[in-house]
C-alpha cells in the first residue's frame, strides 16, 4: 500500500495552499471571531470550495462526486489546516458525506450525495451528550410512536450543527447507555418540529451547537443503517471522521512548526538568531521527527481509506492518526509558544490561535488517550 502522493494529488494540494492562503488566510479566522459572525465561516468562500469540487471529491461520478479518492481530499484538508479555515468540509464531507455513501438506501444516497457535492446541502453528527468522547454512551431515546419514532433528548458540542441542514443522530432504541447494541441512527431535518439548536463558542473560534429535541417526529424511513444496530455503521463514519480530523491537524501542526522555525532564524539574542542555540537545536529536531512520524501515519490512514481490501486496519490506522497528531499538534504549539517567548501568547501573534485549535481539535471524537486506548483494545491489549 503506497502512500506516496500521485502528481494529480500533488497538484491539488498545491492547489489548495494557493486558495487557502489567498482566499481563507488566518486573518479570515479574525475576522469571523471578531464580527461575532453567525454563520462561523464564509459562505463565499465556502462556494468557491464547492467550484473547485472540494466537496465532491471521495465519490463516484455517478453519485455526483469526481471520484478522487480520501487521499486527495486527505492532502486538501491538510492544507485548509494550515491556514485554521473555518468551513463545513469536515462536518458536512467527511462526516456526512461517508455516512451518506455508507447508506444502504440507494434511492436516497442518489438523492444526498449530490446535493452535498453541488453545496446545497449541509450535513452535521449529534452524537456526544457530555464533555467526554463516548460512542456508545448516548441515552438519548427514540420511541416507537405507531410506523415512526419519537426522538427525546440534547446533544452537545455538535460540529456545524447551528448551520446544517440535516443532522445525523445517534439516538437510543434499545438498551441502556454504554452498549452497543440498542443504536440507531436517524437522519433529521435541523427545521423539523421540535428541534431546538443553541449556538456554543468555542475557544478556537470552531463551529459547534447545542441541539434538543423534543418529541421529534421520525419515519422509519429517517433511518440509516439497521434498527438497534447503528454501532457498525457508525464505527465506519467515525473512522472516516477522525482521519480527516488528523489530516486537518497535520496541517495545522506543520504550519504551527514552520512558523517556528522560521522565527528561531529571524529572532537575535546576543547579536546571534537564537536557532544557533543548541538547545532549541535539540527541541526543533525532537518536533521534526514527531512531525514526520505524523505524517506517515495520517498517509497510512488515507491510503486505507481507499483501499477496500484494508477495511479492517482503517480502525486502529484511525486511532493510531488521531493520536499521534493530537499528541504532536500539542507539543509543536507548547513548544512554538515557549520559543517565541511571551510574545506568542498575545492577541498580536497567530501562534496563540494553534494552541487553541490543537486543544479542542484532540477531545474532538476522542482524545489521546481515548485513541491510545482503543488502538491497543483493537489489537487485543
Amino acid at each position: 500500500m503506497s502512500m506516496l502522493l500521485s502528481e494529480e494529488q500533488l497538484m491539488a494540494a498545491e492547489s489548495a495552499r494557493v486558495f487557502c492562503t489567498e482566499r481563507a488566510p488566518v486573518r479570515q479566522l479574525r475576522q469571523l471571531r471578531d464580527s461575532a459572525s453567525p454563520d462561523g465561516f464564509d459562505r463565499d468562500t465556502w462556494r468557491e470550495m464547492v467550484q473547485l469540487g472540494w466537496a465532491a471529491i471521495p465519490w463516484s461520478t455517478e453519485l455526483g462526486g469526481l471520484d478522487f479518492g480520501y487521499r486527495s481530499l486527505g492532502v486538501i484538508t491538510e492544507e485548509t489546516g494550515r491556514t485554521l479555515m473555518a468551513s463545513p468540509l469536515h462536518a458536512t464531507v467527511w462526516i456526512g458525506g461517508t455516512a451518506c455513501h455508507l447508506d444502504t438506501n440507494d434511492a436516497r444516497r442518489r438523492e444526498l450525495l449530490p446535493r452535498l457535492a453541488s453545496g446545497e446541502l449541509l450535513m452535521a453528527l449529534a452524537l456526544e451528550e457530555s464533555h467526554h468522547h463516548q460512542p456508545y454512551g448516548s441515552s438519548m431515546t427514540a420511541r416507537r410512536d405507531g410506523d415512526a419514532y419519537r426522538l427525546n433528548g440534547c446533544k452537545t458540542f455538535v460540529m456545524d450543527g447551528h448551520v446544517a441542514d440535516k443532522l445525523i443522530v445517534v439516538a437510543r432504541t434499545a438498551g441502556a447507555g454504554g452498549e452497543r447494541r440498542g443504536l440507531t441512527l436517524f437522519l433529521v431535518d435541523r427545521a423539523a418540529r421540535g428541534v431546538s439548536v443553541r449556538r456554543m463558542h468555542l475557544i478556537d473560534s470552531r463551529n459547534a451547537a447545542e441541539v434538543f429535541f423534543e418529541n421529534v417526529l421520525v419515519s422509519a424511513d429517517d433511518v440509516l443503517g439497521d434498527i438497534d444496530a447503528g454501532a457498525d455503521l457508525l464505527d465506519r463514519i467515525l473512522d472516516a471522521g477522525r482521519i480527516g480530523l488528523a489530516a486537518e491537524m497535520l496541517g495545522s501542526l506543520q504550519e504551527c512548526f514552520d512558523r517556528t522555525m522560521t522565527y528561531l532564524r529571524e529572532r537575535h539574542q546576543f547579536g546571534v538568531p537564537i536557532g544557533s542555540f543548541q538547545a532549541l537545536k535539540h527541541r526543533a529536531a525532537r518536533l521534526y521527527c514527531d512531525v514526520e512520524l505524523s505524517r506517515s501515519c495520517v498517509m497510512n490512514a488515507l491510503a486505507a481509506l481507499d483501499d477496500r481490501r484494508q477495511i479492517d486496519r482503517i480502525a486502529p490506522l484511525a486511532s493510531a492518526a488521531k493520536a499521534k497528531a493530537g499528541d504532536t499538534f500539542r507539543q509543536v504549539a507548547l513548544e512554538a509558544i515557549q520559543m517565541y517567548g511571551g510574545n506568542g501568547m498575545t492577541d498580536e501573534f497567530d501562534i496563540g490561535l494553534f494552541l487553541k485549535r490543537a486543544a479542542v481539535a484532540d477531545v474532538l471524537l476522542g482524545d489521546v488517550r481515548f485513541h491510545r486506548d482503543r488502538y491497543g483494545t483493537l489489537h487485543g491489549h
